[in-house]
Parts: C-alpha cells; structure tokens; sequence
C-alpha cells in the first residue's frame, strides 16, 4: 500500500501557500480550514512546510510582530517530502524518525497531495481491521 491509494479517494484539492504571502495569511488559512500546516511552494515546487509550530516559534522568539513577516522567513525547510508510490510503512517511519506531522508528496517533482500522521495511521488501522475481519470470515467458513 503506497502513499497513493490513501489520496486517490480524496478532494484533490490542495492548500499551499507562497513563500512571501504574510505569515497573517497563512495563520488565517490554517484557522479557517483547521489544518496543523501548509505546504509551501514557488514556482511550482515544494519549498517548505509552514505549520503551528513555526508560528509559535515565531511569536515566542518575535511576538505578534512576526504576522507581517513572509512566510518564507519561518517555513520549515527544506521540506521533506515523499512520492506517490512510496510505502505508507515508509512514510510513517520517516515521519516518526524525524518527528515530523506532516509530508507534502510530489507527483514528477510537483506537488501532488498532502498527508498527516493521521493520515497514515488512520489508513495503516483499517486495513488492518479489513485483513482481521477477513482472516476471522475465513476462520468461521473452515
């Protein structure tokens, strides 16, 4: 199971942001959605993450005045990021090793979805419950 089959039942909708947009502007989108993070992308490529923790890094380190910054001044980078056809057991210990919530994934180097932790664990889960449930059916049927 690969990164693509747990976004190919998904809005392929995906939420960026520019590097030099307000950081204002991003806190708004991530309120308004309620999303933990945005990917950020200039000219087509994924050039850093821009999540919770950067704004509460920034305003421990520079207070409210840090909101007129651009998003390029306290996005995460360079971003780690993952391919469609990579493994989901791949991509959860990537993100577990790094401690790290979030993963754009890139589709012939452009920015393709986005996925949590959740994401993946949500997906992980029920597959797993899928193959209980069968080996249970296949258990009562002998």
């Amino acid at each position: 199971m690969t990164i693509r089959a747990i976004l190919q039942d998904r809005d392929q909708t995906v939420l960026s942001i520019a590097p030099s947009a307000p950081i204002s502007e991003a806190v708004a989108l991530l309120a308004e959605k309620r999303i933990g993070a945005l990917p950020v992308v200039k000219d087509g490529e994924v050039v850093g993450i821009f999540s919770e923790r950067d704004v509460i890094y920034g305003l421990a380190r520079e207070g409210d005045a840090m909101m007129a910054r651009p998003v390029g001044d306290m996005m995460t980078s360079p971003a780690i990021t993952v391919e469609m056809d990579t493994p989901v057991l791949t991509a959860l210990s990537m993100m577990s090793r790094r401690r790290i919530r979030h993963l754009p994934v890139v589709d012939g180097g452009a920015l393709g979805g986005f996925v949590s932790i959740g994401d993946l664990v949500k997906y992980r889960i029920d597959r797993i419950e899928a193959e209980a449930a069968a080996m249970r059916d296949y258990i009562q049927m002998a």
